[in-house]
């Protein structure tokens, strides 16, 4: 995956009712981490809806989103190309581990055979060549957020959010997913948006740190 570019949160501003929840005016290089600190109903989770396309219309923004020349806020959700991952891994029940990633595969790439063995290359790299054929629900709590993090990244976003994906997992698990959601992020050379009450979240993901609401 080419490495992508600067992301720029330009003077974006959250409000619901008038109230302000969030403002944000940031720029994040390829492989750095941003990570916007507060409470339980501070905006954060607000602020990755914005990004990714998704905010519910009882809120009101400003501000853009832009990926290098790239206006995100002008295009369609499923045309920004933003990469989520969420507090639980979302995994489809239905879907073998194997497919649950190749869904993730871009639609350019017609071939089911392809797709398939992209999925089953993004397996080998987290350890889990052999789970192709699993159920989801067969699987621990760290390996589903393995897959869920293959998910995203075979659909080769152009960056990634991270809406306290980490606050399910128990302390030791928790940082060994930490490191590996940031370091693959920094080999693919994404701009990196993290959310987070956790200190230790901050701490590890390096990069700035702002609190939600202030600058």
């Amino acid at each position: 995956m080419a490495t992508a570019d600067e992301l720029r949160l330009d003077n974006i501003s959250i409000s619901l009712e008038g109230r302000e929840l969030i403002t944000v005016d940031a720029a994040i290089a390829p492989g750095e981490v941003l990570t916007v600190m507060g409470p339980s109903g501070a905006g954060k989770s607000t602020l990755i809806a914005f990004m990714a396309g998704l905010l519910d219309p009882v809120f009101a923004a400003r501000g853009r989103v832009l990926s290098g020349d790239i206006d995100l806020t002008l295009l369609p959700a499923e045309a920004r190309r933003a990469g989520i991952l969420f507090q639980d891994p979302l995994l489809f029940p239905h879907l073998s581990v194997l497919d649950n990633i190749a869904i993730a595969v871009p639609q350019s790439i017609a071939s089911r055979r392809e797709r398939r063995e992209i999925a089953q290359a993004a397996l080998d790299r987290v350890g889990l060549a052999d789970f192709g054929d699993r159920d989801p629900d067969t699987l621990s709590g760290g390996q589903k957020a393995r897959v869920a993090l293959q998910r995203v990244m075979v659909s080769e976003p152009r960056l990634l959010l991270l809406d306290e994906p980490f606050s399910k997992l128990d302390t030791a698990l928790r940082g060994q997913v930490r490191e590996m959601v940031f370091n693959h992020a920094r080999a693919a050379g994404l701009p990196v948006v993290l959310v987070t009450h956790d200190g230790a979240d901050a701490e590890a993901a390096g990069g700035r740190i702002i609190e939600a609401g202030a600058q």
